[in-house]
């Protein structure tokens, strides 16, 4: 069947369509990141963003195209993880903008539409890369702009066959995609959720239903959660219609009946999020602005419990542990000057974190990344004038950057892309100097640690002359793979002889959950002879995937 126009309908089903074929081949996405370290986790990000925009859109009846992608590119904006996820949210972000005004569109406007999501994702990249996510994305837009078709179905057909050939390109484009035999990452999962948008209109699709999700994650975010105090049970979300143009006093209502709060207007309408233990308080001051809807109202304790499967004896567990967190948190109700916020993994790096003062840690990194919702509601949930976030993950900097600027607070975001980073960071921040001392002094600081890492091949692959096989132990430095090895103490032996040198003062060495204690004691007693006249500290870290992350400065 043909569509000469689609509408917000139409379009619900070919983005519903095409997170369910993401959610299906992620894995196969994943597999596509170049190096071949634990942490592809491109596809699984593509999908979760995908997947948080299509819920934002879940109960919409709305059937103007304007209303229907404005909502689904603010749900991907919120929802993003990981740089591909932020990139994507963007890519929508200016789909959206391209058909304002839009109650239905033809090719044309929707080959627009394409063009400006081009647009919109070069510009929220510093330095933009070709054969990428970015390379495909404007390749397509580029190509649905010069095409006469005017049935969309077949507009999408040509659009999915010219990024597929630019997609087979990227190799051409990226040395280091060629080297390991594969095509961008990124690019794919965008080629899939055009695939998938396509086979929407192909197959006449009607009312098309978001499949579940698999449980994996779902379940470590649910754990994730259980660690930290969940102090206000209902997590409540609504739309005001408003014409009231200052929110000011309605957020400083809300500010002391919950936490986790956003609140968000955008023309007429004011989105609101926020964890409180009364939720039709809340709703009693929001109808004084105006008519509500989208009304969602969800205990966090009840789902919680659901997801985890836990028992009644687990439960009161559970409940008493939350009680113990509300009381050592009684003493941040006063607003304080500066709040540090951490990324990070593994049992004692958190501790770490939390002993330099970081008032709350995100459980993530490698494989995880939090979304932009996740980093700003935790930002919303500090009580301070300043909000320091550490990212420690280059992937995460980017949907900390779009937590900043959703905000309203005074944020800034340290680009501290390692542990090591991180830690150097909080240590070098000096209360008693204003602002812009601390963020230079703390920008400086991280710019003398070198990082490495020791962890495992996942598969066989050639990078950089070096052939690597599936179970082989990698060091890295700075990102990079220098050492293949079969003994994880010899790897990060010779890593941290590349990265010392004359003027090295300090060595830090941080031991993952499967390194056996006794033996990392014996390697650090080796290394203190060979490097006598440095400092050498050791922690377990208890991180993930990584047998050592280690630090020289």
């Amino acid at each position: 069947m043909g569509y000469l126009n689609i509408d917000g309908q139409i379009f619900y089903n070919m983005v519903v369509n095409a997170s369910n074929k993401l959610e299906e081949q992620k894995e196969f996405v994943n597999s596509l990141n170049v190096f071949p370290v634990p942490d592809g986790d491109t596809g699984t990000n593509m999908s979760m963003t995908i997947r948080n925009a299509v819920l934002e859109i879940s109960n919409a009846e709305e059937t103007s195209i304007e209303v229907i992608v404005k909502q689904l590119a603010k749900g991907a904006l919120m929802g993003a993880r990981g740089n591909s996820g932020v990139i994507l949210s963007q890519i929508f972000r200016g789909i959206s903008k391209g058909i304002q005004g839009k109650n239905q569109i033809n090719s044309l406007e929707f080959a627009n539409s394409l063009e400006e999501g081009a647009k919109s994702a070069y510009k929220a990249v510093m330095r933009p890369t070709e054969g990428t996510i970015l390379t495909i994305i404007r390749a397509v837009g580029e190509s649905a702009v010069k095409s006469q078709e005017k049935d969309i179905t077949k507009l999408l057909e040509e659009v999915c066959s010219y990024g597929k050939t630019m997609l087979d390109k990227t190799p051409d484009m990226l040395p280091v995609l060629k080297k390991a035999k594969v095509v961008d990452a990124g690019g794919m999962g965008l080629l899939v959720i055009l695939q998938g948008m396509y086979e929407a209109l192909k197959n006449n699709m009607e009312r098309v239903h978001l499949k579940e999700a698999g449980t994996a994650k779902i379940q470590s975010a649910a754990k994730n959660l259980g660690e930290q105090n969940i102090k206000y049970g209902y997590c409540t979300e609504f739309l005001i219609h408003s014409q009231v143009s200052d929110i000011q006093d309605f957020r400083g209502k809300l500010q002391g009946m919950g936490d986790s709060m956003v609140v968000v207007k955008d023309e007429d309408i004011i989105k609101v999020h926020i964890h409180t233990n009364d939720p039709g308080w809340v709703l009693s001051q929001a109808v004084k602005l105006g008519e509500l809807s989208k009304i969602k109202i969800d205990n966090m304790r009840e789902q919680h419990r659901h997801i985890l499967n836990i028992d009644d004896f687990e439960e009161n567990s559970s409940e008493k542990k939350i009680d113990q967190d509300e009381e050592s948190h009684e003493q941040e109700t006063e607003s304080k000057k500066y709040a540090f916020i951490s990324v990070s993994v593994g049992e004692g790096i958190n501790s770490i974190f939390k002993d330099l003062g970081v008032d709350y840690v995100i459980e993530g990194g490698q494989t995880m990344n939090p979304s932009t919702e996740d980093i700003l509601n935790c930002i919303n949930s500090v009580n301070a004038e300043t909000v320091f976030v550490l990212p420690n993950n280059k992937n995460v900097i980017m949907a900390a950057n779009q937590a900043a600027e959703l905000s309203n607070k005074t944020v800034k975001i340290i680009p501290t892309k390692t542990i090591p980073q991180g830690i150097t960071a909080i240590t070098a921040f000096n209360s008693d100097v204003d602002l812009n001392e601390n963020v230079n002094a703390m920008e400086s600081a991280i710019s003398t640690v070198a990082t490495g890492l020791v962890t495992y091949a996942i598969r066989d692959t050639e990078v950089d002359e070096k052939d690597i096989k599936r179970g082989d132990i990698l060091g890295l430095i700075e990102g990079k793979i220098k050492q293949v090895g079969k003994d994880k103490f010899q790897v990060c032996g010779n890593i941290i002889d590349e990265m010392t040198g004359e003027n090295s003062e300090l060595i830090s060495i941080y031991y993952g959950e499967k390194c056996n204690e006794d033996e990392v004691n014996d390697f650090v007693k080796k290394l203190e002879k060979k490097y006598e006249d440095m400092d050498i500290q050791c922690y377990s870290g208890k991180q993930p995937l990584y047998y050592f992350i280690v630090s020289v400065e």
